[in-house]
């Protein structure tokens, strides 16, 4: 089995997995390991048992996506909790020209796999230090809409406090509120100025038209 790119008769070999006829002894030896307890770091586990398996190679289609798996698994073993806030299988996909040449480099090079692990945890920390940003701004959200759960305001205004809350670009104008739900500039005002004397929104310095609002955070 080769991974393989480029045009016929100016193929590039990217890695050959071991011959079929070592391949049952060699996924034996891998599954007993995997499922033995580890006397090591459970993270160097995850990381070692996500390359031999991608190392093998023992399916036709669909190596990696087992191989992300079956790290993923060993990640929540020894997390030891149903739940989890990360994926680093997602995480991988997000950096997926690193990974294939960090595996490349890893898989024709010497058997030293200290950079592919060194890649590995610091691609895990990166979803971990991902997946807390992401949460963070979910308890936000979350935090404004039960403050403001009595309040009742129009579909446009819900929208557009959505579109902030999950970290527009740029301030909040009137110009951009009309953009984001349809209407028209004196509507869009309107409906800010609502908010505005309710105190969800506050005016930013400045005025004209380039005036900003942002949530108040009061």
């Amino acid at each position: 089995m080769q991974v393989v790119s480029g045009p016929v008769g100016r193929e590039k070999v990217h890695f050959e997995a071991p011959p079929a006829t070592a391949l049952p002894a060699e996924t034996a030896a891998f599954l007993q390991w995997f499922n033995a307890a580890s006397a090591g770091d459970a993270l160097i586990h995850a990381g070692l048992a996500h390359l031999w398996l991608l190392t093998l190679h023992p399916f036709d289609d669909g190596n990696g996506r087992i191989s992300r798996a079956v790290g993923d698994m060993a990640l929540a073993r020894a997390e030891g909790t149903s739940q989890r806030f990360y994926s680093l299988s997602a995480q991988i996909q997000r950096e997926r020209k690193q990974y294939y040449d960090q595996l490349e480099a890893t898989q024709r090079g010497t058997l030293d796999v200290t950079p592919w692990l060194s890649w590995f945890l610091a691609c895990l920390l990166r979803a971990v230090q991902g997946a807390d940003g992401l949460l963070g701004g979910v308890l936000i959200k979350t935090q404004f809409w039960q403050r403001w759960a009595g309040m009742p305001m129009n579909q446009r205004q819900t929208l557009v406090l959505n579109k902030v809350l999950d970290g527009m670009e740029g301030k909040l104008t009137n110009a951009k509120w009309a953009a984001i739900g349809k209407c028209s500039a004196d509507t869009a005002l309107r409906d800010i100025n609502d908010l505005l004397t309710r105190g969800v929104l506050r005016r930013l310095e400045g005025g004209g038209r380039s005036t900003g609002y942002e949530l108040n955070a009061k």
